[in-house]
C-alpha cells in the first residue's frame, strides 16, 4: 500500500472510533455486563455490596465514562477523550519502538 492509501485508511480509523464514542451512550445496555452479573452468582449479596462500596485506590477523572452534570453530552465527550488519548499514546509509543530500516 502507498502512504497516501495508508493515511487515508488512518483517517477513516479516526473518523470511524469517533463516531462509535459519539453513539455508544446511546446503545449501550444499562443492565450489568458479564463479569457484575457472574459475580452476582458467585458471590454473596452482603459481600457484593461491601465491594461496591469501597473507594477505589485512584480516583478517575471521568468515572462510569461519563463527565459529572453533563448527562449524555459528558458521556460522549469522555468516550471521545479517552479514544482520543488512546489514539495519540499508542502513536507516541510507537514512534519511540519503531525501528529505521
Amino acid at each position: 500500500m502507498s502512504g497516501k492509501s495508508n493515511m487515508k485508511l488512518f483517517y477513516a480509523g479516526i473518523v470511524i472510533a469517533l463516531l462509535l464514542a459519539v453513539l455508544a451512550p446511546f446503545l449501550a445496555s444499562s443492565d450489568p455486563d458479564g463479569l457484575e452479573s457472574a459475580a452476582g452468582g458467585v458471590v454473596e449479596e452482603s459481600k457484593m455490596s461491601q465491594i461496591e462500596e469501597t473507594e477505589p485506590a485512584v480516583s478517575s477523572p471521568m468515572s462510569d465514562y461519563s463527565i459529572e452534570g453533563l448527562g449524555k453530552s459528558g458521556e460522549v465527550v469522555a468516550i471521545a477523550v479517552g479514544t482520543l488519548a488512546v489514539l495519540v499514546i499508542s502513536l507516541g509509543l510507537g514512534k519511540v519502538f519503531s525501528k529505521k530500516v
